[in-house]
């Protein structure tokens, strides 16, 4: 699939039958009873057996061969650019080998990695404006960016996330990654955010990049953002008293990343257990970083926190697509009718210890992935970053798309 994909494209009908296991990335009911899912123009319009749901004139009919079928995995938290570059790493394409990664969506923590980001409130804003317009317009590999999440400043008023909102801006970026870094600050633009429904996350954690701060729980409280940004720290974490008081004392989504701190991360996930939060748990790479990007770094943190953190592995999926889906308000994420037709195939990894596929996950072993699809179009086949599956699903008939 070429990288500049159009969203124009047309997928027609498409059946996806002969699936081993699905998993819905609903927490309320991780696996479905079904073998077959039949999406017409992108969207779910069937899930269930293949002899109880209309298969007939497809466009698309794909054979998974008996492999797992979920919803393509959400990236909570990256820092795009423009396009499929990075300037943090000077890396080309570092979004399609993610897709390659099982993920079909992502949001952006704010376009901070930008040469000369500006900071001054014109510019803050016309950045934001530019990224959301260029991902809207611009889908690397089919990948769906949310982006255009801009960085508050000091001097910013209501009018400004009036002006935000309209121009089609719904996300602010990392709270504490620029000059406002009180929680009363915070909280009154936060406030103002939801006010005109953009969404909201908070550094958490030391500092980062240049410019960044020490973010403690205090300021996370005040600020109540919806969603705890790397409560396992970017990279450097707060301490498990604090991270605990996160956990009890908000309400509001818990975001564990791979560049993160590993065992703060199992620190917050027990707590939210503990809680009966598991709801609250989102994933994110928190990619470009100092570290790099990680085109697996979402199936990973999905396959550590199972093995490690005592988590069904079909729960651990939900981390990384319904949990976030619904956080994010988004209409992917989830195997229900009427959602977008975002799917990744996968199956147990060849010679993995695990006996079947969530017996693989539960060992801590990555998947194999076999097929990505965005839209109810087919995207990428065999993944060239994972190991091997040890089966792959089989295109019976595809259809051409068109812009």
């Amino acid at each position: 699939m070429a990288h500049d994909a159009p969203q124009t494209e047309s997928s027609g009908k498409l059946v996806i039958r002969n699936i081993g296991l699905l998993l819905s990335g609903d927490l309320a009911n991780p696996i479905l009873d079904a073998d077959t899912i039949v999406a017409v123009d992108g969207r779910i319009a069937a899930i269930g057996r293949e002899k109880d749901v209309d298969t007939g004139d497809a466009a698309t009919i794909v054979d998974a061969n008996g492999v797992v079928l979920a919803p393509g995995l959400i990236d909570s938290h990256m820092h795009p650019v423009a396009g499929d570059w990075t300037p943090r790493q000077n890396q080309i394409g570092w979004i399609d080998s993610c897709l390659h990664g099982g993920v079909t969506t992502m949001i952006s923590a704010g376009e901070v990695h930008t040469p000369g980001r500006p900071t001054d409130i014109v510019g803050l804003k016309a950045l934001a404006v530019a990224a959301q317009r260029t991902f809207s317009a611009f889908r690397p590999s089919g990948v769906k960016v949310h982006a255009g999440a801009p960085v508050i400043e000091h001097g910013m008023v209501e009018d400004d996330f009036r002006d935000l909102a309209q121009s089609g801006v719904k996300l602010l970026g990392e709270v504490g990654l620029g000059s406002v870094k009180d929680g009363d600050t915070a909280r009154q633009m936060v406030a103002w955010a939801r006010k005109y429904g953009i969404k909201s996350t908070i550094h958490t954690g030391g500092p980062s990049i240049p410019g960044s701060g020490l973010i403690d729980k205090d300021v996370v409280l005040a600020a109540d953002t919806d969603v705890i940004g790397h409560v396992n720290g970017g990279h450097t974490a707060l301490p498990n008293d604090q991270i605990t008081c996160l956990c009890e004392q908000c309400g509001r989504g818990l975001e564990i990343v791979h560049n993160g701190n590993e065992r703060a991360a199992l620190h917050a996930l027990r707590t939210a257990k503990e809680l009966g939060q598991l709801d609250r748990i989102l994933l994110g790479t928190d990619a470009p970083a100092g570290s790099g990007v990680q085109p697996l770094g979402i199936v990973r943190t999905v396959a550590f926190l199972s093995s490690l953190g005592d988590v069904p592995p079909e729960v651990a999926f939900c981390f990384a697509t319904g949990n976030t889906a619904r956080i994010r308000d988004l209409d992917c994420g989830l195997i229900e009718v009427g959602r977008t037709a975002d799917f990744v195939l996968m199956d147990t990894a060849q010679h993995s210890a695990g006996r079947s596929f969530l017996d693989s996950i539960a060992l801590g072993d990555l998947p194999g992935i076999g097929m990505t699809v965005i839209d109810g179009v087919i995207r990428t086949g065999r993944s060239r970053n994972t190991p091997p599956a040890t089966r792959f699903p089989i295109v019976v008939r595809q259809a051409q798309t068109v812009s």
